[in-house]
This record gives C-alpha cells, structure tokens and sequence, in this order.
C-alpha cells in the first residue's frame, strides 16, 4: 500500500475526514441543493395545497398523505406510516376581544392558547390586572379575584440568540392560565412572544395544572399589548371583552410518516433526519416545521441526486403532533426502543429556513462530549459555507425522547433574528420564506448527515 493510501486509511480509522475527497462530497451537495433541489417547490406545495395542519384537522390527513407521496416520489423505501393516538383540541369559531374604555371601545388581535378551553358563548367580560412576574402575581393576591390577568412581560431584546429570549419569557404561556386561576381570575392574556412591534398575535400551547380551576388562556398582539399597558396607566374605567369558542375533543389518531435509504454496510444502524408535520392552525406553517420538513426529504433526495450511497440506512421521520402534545416523537422513541433498533444520531430542523449557521449537539453519559468533538474536528469542511457556531445544548423537541435510548442528538442552528417575527401567527407563510436561505439549510442538514454516515460519532 503506498503512503498516501496509508495515511487516508489512517485517517478514515481514526474517523478523521479526508482532505480533497470530503471536500468535493460535500460541494456536490450545495451545488445539487442550490441548482438542483426541490425544497422550495415542495414547500410552495405543502403551504399552498395542504396549508395549516394541527393535529386532528383535515390539514393533518392532507398532510399526511403528502408526505406519504413525496417520499415515494424521492425514491424512499420502507415508506409508512405511524399510528398513534393523541390529543384533538380545536380553536372553533375563532377568537374576539376588545378593550373597553370609558369613552370608546378597541377591537384587540387575539388567538386562543393551544388547550385552552373557551369562554362559551357569552364570553367574559371583567377589569384587568396588569402582571409583569410570578412574584408581583403573589403579592396581588385577593386582587386578583374576578380579574382578567394581563401577563405583559416582554421578550428580552438584549439577547443576540432570540431562542434564549424565548425561553425566559414563555412560561408566561405554558403557565400563566393556571398560575392566575389559583388567585380567582377568570381568565389569561399573554403578551405574544415575539419581539416585534405588530398586531399578529402568536399562539402556542399552554398546560393547566392538576387540581386549578380550567380559564381561557389567550395571546395578545405586542402593539395591543402596548396600547393596553398605556392606557392601564391613566383610565378609571377600563375592562376587556373576550369570546373564544376552542374546545378539547378528547383523543384522534393520526400518524408519523416515514422513509429511508438503506444502509450498504451498516443496514441496521440508523440515522434519523426529521421535523415535525404539524403546524398551529392558523398561517400555513412555513418556518415552524414547514422548512423543516423539506430540510430532512431533501438530504435524502440530495444523496440520490449525487448518487451518494450510504453506509448506514438514513431514516426520514415527519412527526406529527409537536405542536401540541409531542405524542409523534414520544411513540417513534418507545417503538424504535421495542424493535430494539439501533439509532447512531438523529438530525432535527425546527428553527425556520432562515441561513443555517450550525448545529446543535446533545446526548447522555458523554456522548453529547463525543459527538461536539467530532462536530469540531469537521469544522473546516463547514466553514466554506459559513457553519461556525457549534455548541452542547438541547437539540430538537421530536429527536429529544431518543436521547434516553442513547442516540446522539443534532439539531440546525439557523439565524434566529426573524424566526419570532412569523412563529405561530397567521403571517407564517410561504412567502416568507427565502429560497436561497432554504436551500442552504438542506445542503447543511445533508452534508451533516453525509459525515455521520461515513465516520460516526464515537
């Protein structure tokens, strides 16, 4: 063997990439997703032809039946489908409110909390208490009693990372119904989490509490939520209206859609590239999972494209009920754990198709360690494409239940500037995704995929 087939044999042991060899691999697959890929038509076809798809709905079916198609048509095998069972909550009529003041009255942009119950049809009508932590919750206490409850406090504006504000203000949501109950309110208005000034309110799922009284819970637009604070500060008089008709219908079945490439060397190790089919039903769900899920088709599409055959059979897995339940993730995990299957890493996209500009990593008993080595040791084959950021933190909500069953979790890290702009509102659209920036995350995810497969993670 001459030396450089010995260092190259050296190196593919030690699960180093090649130089040259990758390199050219992996310029194959943005050159195929950016000149080539069907991502940006599969999502014009998901946003305009199935549109929004919370689970239960008929958006839901549709949905299902399309993925089941477009994998087929990718060329996937072992395409099926995974029943299981879940909640059905369903907004109804829709959602109305308005602020009235002494002198006038002031139509307010609102949506139903996923879970929420509703008002009925004579709504509710009572003053507003104005709340900005849990402490100034307690300190109210009586007060509180007969009140509508207005949670006004915003998203931080000084984080560089948007997920990271999200994060310190959304407990408001999941929370904030049950918190406010115990005191006697008869109902919850959170401030949208968004940090954008505008009348889109953005919806999401909330949880009551075993035990707690169940009262509507509901989103407010920023610029409402602004114009209600004001004016919380000067009137006398001053009450909100709500009418909200959502419901919980006990359980529906629906289904995981899934398909794959079988490994060459490796068959039964596999690799998961997923997102979530789901979307709120309100908007077309565009970036929130829209993008991902043609993300995780098209790094199949793209391998056959280049004509990539992979030594470990690469899965793609659409859940379904992300949004509301994460009942598509917690099945996928048990059942792969029945089978006694073996998963080496999953890959989740559910941060918009905004530019990519890396991954996440987690895992248990140091495989989050191992597998952020790794990642590291690839950087220069990422950084042409300018994937820099890489860092051991929570990788996706769907891939999450396999990190018990000891699979290494990726998850892509897009820029999250505008992500909160569209998340959960009716103005998540296909028109507001990029081509270009969307294609991007597909050559990411797949060239991803592409190092897994060839050197792994250990």
């Amino acid at each position: 063997m001459g030396i450089k087939k010995t260092i190259i044999a050296s190196l593919l042991v030690l699960g180093f990439s090649v130089p040259g060899e990758d390199d050219l691999v992996i310029r194959k697959i943005f050159d195929a997703a950016l000149n080539e890929g069907h991502a940006y038509e599969n999502l014009r076809d998901l946003c305009k032809n199935v549109g929004n798809r919370l689970t239960g709905s008929h958006g839901d079916t549709l949905a299902v039946l399309w993925s089941e198609k477009k994998l087929k048509e990718i060329g996937c095998e072992n395409v099926l489908l995974q029943p299981f069972t879940t909640n059905h909550w369903v907004r109804g009529y829709g959602d109305y409110g308005k602020i009235v003041l002494e002198n006038e009255e002031k139509a307010i942009q609102l949506l139903s909390l996923g879970s929420s119950v509703g008002t009925g049809d004579k709504g509710i009508r009572a003053k507003v208490i104005e709340i900005d932590s849990w402490d100034d919750l307690k300190s109210r206490g009586k007060k509180v009693e007969g009140k509508i409850v207005f949670y006004n406090r915003p998203m931080n504006p000084k984080n560089v990372n948007t997920f990271e504000s999200y994060g310190q203000s959304v407990d408001q949501r999941s929370k904030g119904a049950s918190e406010a109950a115990k005191y006697g309110a008869v109902a919850a208005l959170v401030r949208s989490m968004t940090l954008a000034n505008d009348h889109n309110a953005h919806t999401g799922n909330m949880n009551y509490e075993d035990g707690v009284k169940r009262i509507p819970g509901l989103a407010i637009s920023t610029a409402d939520a602004d114009f209600l604070h004001e004016k919380l500060q000067s009137e006398k008089s001053l009450e909100i209206e709500l009418y909200s008709y959502c419901k919980n219908l006990g359980t529906v079945e629906t289904n995981n859609v899934m398909g794959e490439i079988r490994g060459s060397t490796f068959p039964d190790e596999i690799i998961v590239v997923g997102a979530h089919l789901d979307s709120w039903d309100v908007g077309e769900g565009a970036h929130d999972d829209g993008a991902g899920v043609v993300h995780a088709m098209e790094v199949l599409n793209l391998f056959r494209q280049i004509g990539y055959k992979p030594r470990h059979t690469i899965r793609c897995v659409l859940f379904m009920n992300e949004e509301n339940g994460v009942g598509g993730g917690v099945t996928y995990a048990r059942v792969a754990e029945e089978k006694g299957e073996k998963h080496i890493a999953a890959v989740e996209s559910d941060a918009g198709g905004f530019t990519p500009r890396g991954f996440h990593v987690d895992g248990l008993d140091g495989k989050a360690q191992k597998a952020y080595s790794r990642l590291s040791s690839w950087s220069p084959l990422f950084t042409p494409y300018n994937l820099h950021y890489f860092k051991q933190s929570y990788a996706g909500t769907d891939i999450g239940p396999l990190k018990k069953n000891g699979t290494a979790l990726f998850g892509l890290i897009p820029d999250s500037q505008r992500y909160f702009d569209y998340h959960h509102t009716m103005v998540d659209v296909f028109e507001a995704v990029n081509k270009r920036e969307l294609e991007l995350g597909c050559g990411s995810m797949a060239s991803l995929v592409y190092l897994i497969d060839k050197y792994g993670i250990e």
